[in-house]
């Protein structure tokens, strides 16, 4: 919604809006994400109503918005028209030569990282992103948007609230398709129709749910790990997924990642890329750990290749990619403990986030809240296989309670629910029902070599709490050396 705001202030409009977490003012991060807001000239109101008094010609409300709010009830009264952020999105991306990032897993760094690209390629892109980029985050403005002069336009298409059909992007891409916000059979509809909606496609090759994805034939572009499964077809070739590009027939092959080394701050690699008339092979450096983010390296790479940006200057662009804020943020280290933030809340986000933590810890002790109860419900089994293939014997989770953002929900599961069968499975987790229990516990179990990792989206005050910890651990290590 803030990215929307900043670019339509961009386009001449005036802009103002309202949020419940500046009413809360429970979190200091989003607190100065307003004040940037207010600094452009982007009014902030209390979400009551007020807003609504003035000269207003159009609401646009995130679908996160529930009926009974107050200034959805006012522009009602009004009659005001209402529209959804992505129909409005959709509106002003359509038309241009838009790339939209999709996927349940990595959209917002890939994102991130074609933005960037294409802005270090002066290309002068607008990017839109869900997240704040660290790059962009100095700037006048809050680092989830960048404003450019060309037609160029990259955003995040969101899947959770089925916006994702809405857009018609020259370049559609799809980082993967794992269990997140709704059943595996309406994502394959969402992720198909948006595959049928875009006029050329990058894909993962490595995911295998995408094997299910049908389209007309077009262009696509695939990327992996395995040269086995990274193809390309053409509108003259035909179109699929073939399991690998040996055998008749077969494909040539796209671009694929080789020598991956991960460390505990970054990774290094090769990407091969065969589509070009000679073939290639450039040496990347992120300084983003965790393979998932060589995959994400991946995906920015292919995107780019369509919009032909060379691979070496990719390479270089992405070297001094910083990332983006609450993926795998490091907050701080003291006493030797490492304190992480992250915004993993389905399976495969917590999978890459604890495999990437590990690389450089001795023990993860892992802080998870459940993101609202529905979600909960339909990933449970799925969280839980998560936690137990990713978590050794001597480390420890702590989960909190599900998060509620508001609105009326069904509340029939608790994360004691998600605890007692982890328990039953033989992990060290533990329920913890209050932040301050936490602290406590953290304090007593924390040692040098163990990293922190704080992971659950949408809740702005989970950063804060990360620096409580910190700050916590810090009095903690002065009180000892006493």
């Amino acid at each position: 919604m803030s990215a929307l705001a900043q670019l339509l202030l961009a386009r001449g409009y005036g802009v103002s809006g309202s949020d419940r977490n500046l009413d809360r003012g429970v979190s200091q991060s989003a607190l100065g994400g307003f004040q940037k807001l207010s600094s452009l000239g982007i009014t902030c109101l209390p979400q009551d109503g007020s807003g609504l008094d003035g000269d207003v010609d159009i609401v646009v409300v995130s679908s996160a918005i529930e009926e009974d709010n107050p200034d959805l009830k006012k522009a009602k009264e009004k009659g005001l028209p209402i529209v959804n952020r992505a129909t409005l999105l959709a509106v002003l991306f359509n038309p241009q030569r838009g790339i939209a990032i999709s996927g349940t897993n990595g959209k917002t760094t890939v994102t991130g990282m074609v933005s960037w690209v294409l802005d270090r390629a002066g290309l002068d892109p607008t990017a839109l992103l869900g997240g704040i980029m660290k790059n962009y985050s100095h700037g006048p403005g809050t680092g989830n948007a960048r404003i450019g002069r060309s037609d160029i336009m990259v955003i995040e298409a969101d899947e959770s609230d089925g916006s994702l059909t809405y857009y018609r992007p020259k370049i559609g891409v799809i980082t993967g398709i794992t269990l997140d916000h709704k059943p595996m059979g309406e994502l394959l509809r969402l992720f198909s129709t948006f595959a049928e909606n875009s006029q050329r496609l990058v894909l993962n090759a490595n995911c295998p749910v995408l094997r299910s994805i049908k389209t007309t034939p077009k262009e696509t572009l695939t990327y992996g790990f395995a040269k086995e499964a990274a193809v390309e077809t053409s509108a003259s070739g035909g179109q699929g997924y073939p399991e690998s590009s040996s055998g008749p027939g077969a494909l040539p092959p796209g671009l694929w990642a080789r020598d991956v080394v991960c460390h505990p701050r970054g990774s290094s690699f090769r990407i091969e890329d065969a589509c070009s008339e000679r073939s290639e092979s450039i040496d990347f450096e992120l300084k983003l750990p965790g393979k998932h983010n060589v995959s994400n390296a991946l995906a920015a790479a292919a995107t780019c290749r369509l919009m032909s940006v060379p691979l070496g200057k990719v390479a270089e662009a992405l070297r001094d990619f910083q990332g983006i804020r609450r993926r795998l943020d490091l907050i701080g280290e003291t006493g030797g403990v490492q304190v992480v933030d992250d915004f993993a809340h389905n399976p495969q986000k917590i999978r890459s986030a604890l495999e990437a933590v590990k690389l450089g810890s001795t023990r993860v002790l892992a802080v998870f809240q459940p993101h609202g109860f529905a979600p909960t419900r339909l990933m449970k089994e799925e969280l839980i296989e998560a936690f137990s293939q990713t978590l050794s014997p001597n480390d420890i989770l702590y989960m909190l309670e599900i998060f509620y953002a508001g609105g009326t929900v069904k509340r029939d599961i608790s994360s004691v629910d998600l605890v007692a069968d982890l328990v039953k499975r033989g992990l060290r987790a533990v329920y913890v029902p209050k932040r301050e229990l936490l602290l406590e516990s953290l304090r007593e179990e924390a040692r040098p070599g163990d990293t922190i990792l704080v992971m659950g989206a949408r809740d702005d005050t989970l950063t804060d709490f990360c620096h409580e910890i910190l700050a916590s651990l810090q009095n903690t290590t002065l009180q000892t050396s006493q």
